[in-house]
């Protein structure tokens, strides 16, 4: 593992973090890497209630809110730091206001290293906004400056237009923080799994290519 002088991770949604590299996420905490957590919403237009349904529309923002929170202890996220944007309406944000809201924290952190989404390639409006704003805010910086953008696609054209993911990192070393931070988001985590974690275990095929494997994609400078 390179050692990273700080990461920062720039995701719109609670449990964009868990469900997407949550692995990545712990083998940084766990080997003393500072790591700071910016998450964009509160994700609370989420279809997601619960399974069986324990939250409604008025609820779910502060539901999303501590599961949040229990997810970053499960990962040792001690920098969470929550923007309290509205969900569903990244896209419609003039790019250069939402850049605006990670420059003075990219800024202050001086990270080596930028996780986010890749524009384009990463299905839900929110991701590609955030994604294109996260490359604003940086693009803005001296090229000498400019960290590391590492980012997260899932689109099904992805491979296609991008090519192999630079990285594919194996974190099963990782499996039992990553599963605990899934679970910790229990309004989702019915929906995403459809159960078989719970039922099948981390033997699970199926659950264990979502949780063993995470990729990404090093973000190329057109200047």
């Amino acid at each position: 593992m390179e050692k990273e002088k700080h990461v920062l991770v720039i995701f719109p949604h609670p449990d964009d973090e868990s469900f997407g590299i949550s692995g990545t996420i712990a083998m940084y905490t766990k080997n003393d890497v500072p790591l700071t957590y910016v998450c964009g919403t509160l994700g609370e237009m989420g279809r997601n209630m619960g399974n069986p349904p324990f939250a409604n529309r008025e609820s779910l923002p502060m539901i999303r809110k501590k599961e949040l929170e229990k997810a970053c202890e499960a990962l040792n996220i001690t920098d969470l730091r929550m923007l309290g944007l509205r969900d569903k309406t990244l896209e419609f944000e003039d790019i250069d206001d939402l850049a605006d809201y990670f420059s003075p924290i990219i800024d202050e952190l001086k990270p080596s290293l930028i996780i986010t989404f890749y524009p384009g390639y990463s299905v839900h409006p929110d991701h590609d906004a955030t994604g294109a704003a996260v490359i604003h805010a940086v693009k803005r910086l001296p090229k000498e400056d400019r960290p590391t953008v590492q980012c997260v696609a899932f689109s099904n054209n992805c491979v296609d237009e991008l090519g192999p993911p630079d990285i594919s990192r194996d974190v099963s070393e990782y499996a039992e923080e990553k599963m605990a931070a899934i679970r910790a988001h229990a309004s989702q985590f019915g929906a995403f799994m459809r159960g078989r974690a719970e039922t099948h275990g981390l033997e699970d095929k199926q659950v264990m290519e979502r949780v063993r494997n995470e990729y990404f994609w090093i973000y190329k400078w057109d200047d």
